[in-house]
């Protein structure tokens, strides 16, 4: 059974109404519209970890983050998609995760303040996001992608171009709840929604034929499930059951172990979308096993989690 924390989250998100940009296609549009007028802040809370120093340049289009361990012990670079339905910006909880993850798995964390939808698409920032992920490479050595949500199909769809483009494999990439198929075609979706408190399918298609650009939706860097995974790197999949894009998830677990790939999948019963960056015991557990992935990957030499059923 979840901690009574967790059975709280949902009734939280309800009285909140988070779901309002993804419930309905006019919620959806009406959020493209405000944060279209109004875009929220992006920069690190004040408050973040003591032991960890941020940093800022500005690329060509959008800052880009460094969060570096004081330690001076980094190795290797971790580059972080945050979520948001392709329309939200960065959150606290995103910059907590990413200093935890570079204090903790001592290693630089990159996270770029990617351009959002009306004016971001995936035939624009996926490409981007592979250069970085290649510059990186150059500075730091070994490179891991992580994301949540929408940050998940960014992350997964740059791995894949990466591999196709460049013949460059991951170490690991970590998806949390990803976002892998935008025509939400899974008849298992309706299913899972009268459960969740957060997404829905409406607002989704809509945010995500904005986010496809001139790309069809099927193309793999606006839906990552629709590629084939052979080649791919290892991958750490988070996701749970209150969740609409969780039968989308077993989807990718099954279609990339068949294709050879390692995975690290953790189904979490009865948690709600991007539970790892909830603030309760499922949550902190699930970030523990994410950042042993991440420090496994960068170690030399080290040893990746094994794949388990």
């Amino acid at each position: 059974m979840p901690s009574l924390l967790s059975r709280i989250v949902p009734w939280y998100l309800r009285v909140t109404r988070a779901n309002r940009p993804f419930i309905t296609a006019e919620g959806a549009r009406e959020r493209i519209r405000e944060r279209t007028l109004r875009p929220l802040p992006y920069g690190p809370p004040r408050r973040l970890r003591s032991d960890v120093e941020v940093s800022v340049l500005q690329d060509s289009v959008r800052p880009v983050y460094t969060l570096t361990p004081r330690s001076g012990r980094a190795r290797g670079n971790v580059v972080y998609a945050h979520g948001g339905g392709w329309v939200n910006e960065i959150a606290p909880q995103h910059w907590r995760l990413a200093a935890e993850i570079a204090a903790r798995a001592e290693t630089t964390v990159t996270l770029p303040i990617y351009p959002l939808i009306p004016f971001g698409t995936a035939d624009r920032v996926i490409p981007a996001f592979a250069e970085l992920v290649l510059a990186n490479r150059a500075r730091y050595g070994e490179v891991c992608l992580a994301g949540d949500s929408a940050g998940g199909q960014i992350s997964l769809s740059t791995a894949l171009l990466l591999r196709d483009e460049h013949e460059v494999t991951l170490p690991r990439t970590v998806l949390i709840s990803p976002a892998l198929d935008l025509s939400m075609s899974n008849p298992e979706i309706a299913e899972v929604q009268p459960s969740d408190p957060w997404l829905g399918r409406p607002g989704g298609l809509v945010l995500g034929e904005h986010w496809s650009g001139s790309l069809p939706i099927t193309d793999p860097q606006v839906s990552p499930l629709f590629a084939d995974f052979t080649g791919l790197g290892p991958l750490t999949v988070f996701c749970g059951t209150r969740d609409i894009l969780m039968p989308d998830a077993r989807l990718l677990v099954g279609k990339a172990r068949a294709a050879g790939v390692a995975v690290d999948y953790h189904e979490a019963a009865e948690l709600v979308h991007v539970y790892p960056l909830t603030p309760t015991p499922e949550g902190r557990a699930a970030q523990a096993v994410l950042i042993d992935s991440l420090r496994a990957a960068l170690r030399p030499n080290g040893s990746d989690p094994s794949a388990h059923p």
